[in-house]
């Protein structure tokens, strides 16, 4: 039996888990870190901004500027278990977790 860590799921607006993260990093379901969080404001792991966690999306919403961050290498960890789709969700601002993966 496998033990896994509690984790945030990342949805895109259709309802697919698309991610996932932790308070300092967020990964592709796969494990392979993909951004790091500074509060709300979600990076690249270059520290290119991308935009803001956002009821379990990360969205082009810009509310506070909590200043730049490094660049991080992360280690990629275990995969999660996929979970059912959510349900589309709008919270009026862009879904922009595709620009993670760039």
């Amino acid at each position: 039996m496998v033990n896994y860590v509690a984790v945030t799921y990342i949805y895109n607006e259709d309802g697919d888990a698309v991610g996932f993260g932790d308070e300092q990093f967020i990964y592709k379901m796969d494990g392979t870190p993909i951004g790091l969080c500074n509060g709300p404001s979600v990076h690249r792991l270059d520290g290119q901004y991308i935009g803001e966690l956002y009821e379990d999306m990360i969205v082009d919403r810009f509310s506070q500027d909590l200043g730049a961050c490094d660049p991080a290498k992360p280690a990629k960890r275990e995969p999660v278990p996929v979970p059912a789709n959510r349900g589309m969700m709008s919270y009026g601002f862009p879904d922009v977790f595709d620009l993670l993966l760039k």
